[in-house]
């Protein structure tokens, strides 16, 4: 499975979809690189909202009935290092789809004849498609800003607007920062204070693994400092204060931003997707 930037070839020919990570808003103006990526010929833009929504569900019922640590594996970075490092961990990885595995199961189906391709803040999500049928490709942000200054589309000024082919999910969007799980999947409901964690940082995760809290049922954990907005292929040098405020400052818009479409991202369009995942164990 060819999943780089220099397997593609520009502009696009054929039918491609390309999925965005929330994170975009760091490096890329919105809704101008909707206009940039439909330049470089894709014919459908998608966020990854939608997958995490689904995800949350997932996540919400399972943590409502276990007992046992579970560990997010929204993070391919996590994943990665605990198989290689701490293996005797893996039976607590949460056997469930990233947004990104997860939406792209939705958009294969929705749009059975596209090529599915992932914009990404981090090259460990290219380990990861490796492990799915369903994304034939990951261009990093770095990738994808060098690629539109080569094509001079920098610079281009466009009049006309144009919109993502929405799913769903508008609150869903501050996913990428630190905690971004645990706050849109409606945990405090299930979970006490006490029995779940926010960590950020893989520092911080080893040594939590290292010297475990027996309360803490649920570890919301990203590789990088300040969640997917600190991601090494993020071309950004500005601090993460002011990236978690592009983020934040995106989400607010969205919450009245009208698109068409929007009825794509009812529940019933994901119909019988099982979000259970194997990557974790592989």
């Amino acid at each position: 499975m060819k999943k780089g930037v220099n397997n593609l070839s520009f502009p696009l020919k054929g039918k491609y979809l390309a999925m965005l990570a929330p994170s975009f808003v760091v490096d890329f103006s919105y809704p101008k690189i909707i206009s940039q990526l439909k330049d470089l010929g894709f014919d459908k833009v998608v966020e990854l909202t939608f997958g995490a929504k689904m995800i949350n569900r997932n996540y919400h019922n399972q943590l409502k009935t276990s007992k046992n640590l579970l560990i997010s594996t929204v993070c391919p970075g996590i994943v990665e290092t605990i198989k290689s490092k701490y293996p005797s961990y893996k039976k607590n990885l949460i056997l469930i789809d990233s947004p990104m595995a997860a939406m792209a199961k939705i958009c294969k189906r929705t749009y059975p004849s596209y090529k599915i391709v992932f914009i990404s803040p981090c090259n460990f999500k290219k380990v990861e498609a490796q492990n799915s049928k369903n994304i034939d490709y990951v261009i990093c942000y770095n990738e994808l800003l060098e690629l539109f200054e080569k094509k001079g589309l920098n610079k281009k000024k466009y009049k006309k607007r144009d919109f993502f082919d929405k799913f769903y999910n508008d609150y869903t969007k501050i996913y990428p920062l630190s905690g971004g799980l645990y706050k849109t999947s409606h945990l405090k409901q299930i979970l006490k204070k006490e029995e779940s964690k926010i960590m950020d940082g893989i520092t911080k995760v080893e040594e939590f693994l290292k010297n475990p809290d027996k309360k803490v049922r649920f570890l919301d954990v990203t590789f990088c400092k300040g969640g997917c907005i600190g991601g090494p292929c993020i071309s950004s040098k500005a601090p993460l204060l002011v990236k978690k405020r592009k983020v934040l400052k995106y989400a607010s818009l969205a919450e009245n931003e009208c698109i068409p479409q929007a009825d794509m991202g009812l529940i019933k369009r994901a119909g019988s997707i099982s979000f259970k995942s194997g990557y974790p164990n592989k």
